[in-house]
């Protein structure tokens, strides 16, 4: 076991601006994003693609302006930021750093709503990396979370693709839009996190990708190639 005697905690997370190759993660902005990051989600499909959030569904775009409004308040104290493809300038997505466990150095991504846009691109996933890295490596913290309904399928797949490792379900976790939720649990450490960055540099360096922009090594490849690099 390690010695963390000396371990101070982590301190907040804040808005924060990271620039990828494909997409920035910029820090969410009430005056500029709502409408942006409403049309990007489906206007009124919003409601669609967040269904398994806790929101009721938005009559339009004032209610999902004030939901985020709310949110940075709230116990959970999200600290949200949208995704902007470098390609269009558009936004095209967006995620939160919430429930900062500062003491003991644990955070989790949520909030987790990609647009169209994003699918079947490396935008997505360069954004996750991006927040992932800040985590780890300019806040110091030692464990980062991704948890998600039990039935989000989408949302469960996403979060083994990057890297997070399932942890189970807690059973009745929290009730959600008047039902009771399962809720899955992921995570990644500080200790997985060299391979884990090794892993996302080598899916996204430009020469993973054909001319027509189709990966050529699914990054589940990659690390698990370099998983048995480092214990050959």
């Amino acid at each position: 076991m390690r010695d963390l005697s000396q371990f101070k905690g982590c301190p907040s997370p804040r808005p924060v601006t990271l620039r990828g190759r494909t997409v920035t993660v910029e820090p969410y902005d009430r005056a500029a994003h709502p409408q942006a990051l409403w049309d990007a989600l489906g206007g009124m499909g919003t409601n669609e693609r967040l269904r398994y959030f806790s929101a009721p569904d938005f009559g339009g775009v004032e209610d999902f302006a004030a939901l985020l409004e709310g949110v940075q308040q709230g116990k959970a104290s999200w600290v949200t930021h949208v995704f902007r493809d470098n390609a269009t300038g558009r936004i095209v997505g967006m995620a939160s750093y919430m429930r900062a466990d500062l003491a003991n150095g644990a955070i989790e991504v949520g909030g987790v709503a990609h647009g169209e846009a994003m699918a079947r691109s490396p935008l997505s996933t360069e954004a996750h990396y991006l927040m992932a890295k800040h985590v780890f490596e300019d806040l110091g913290y030692l464990r980062y979370e991704w948890k998600c309904h039990s039935r989000n399928e989408a949302s469960r797949a996403a979060a083994a693709r990057y890297g997070f490792s399932f942890e189970g379900i807690f059973r009745q976790h929290m009730i959600s839009r008047g039902k009771l939720r399962d809720t899955a649990w992921f995570s990644m450490i500080d200790l997985d996190w060299p391979l884990l960055d090794a892993a996302f540099k080598a899916w996204l360096a430009p020469e993973n990708f054909d001319a027509d922009g189709k990966q050529k090594r699914r990054l589940e490849d990659i690390r698990r190639e370099l998983g048995k690099e480092q214990t050959a």
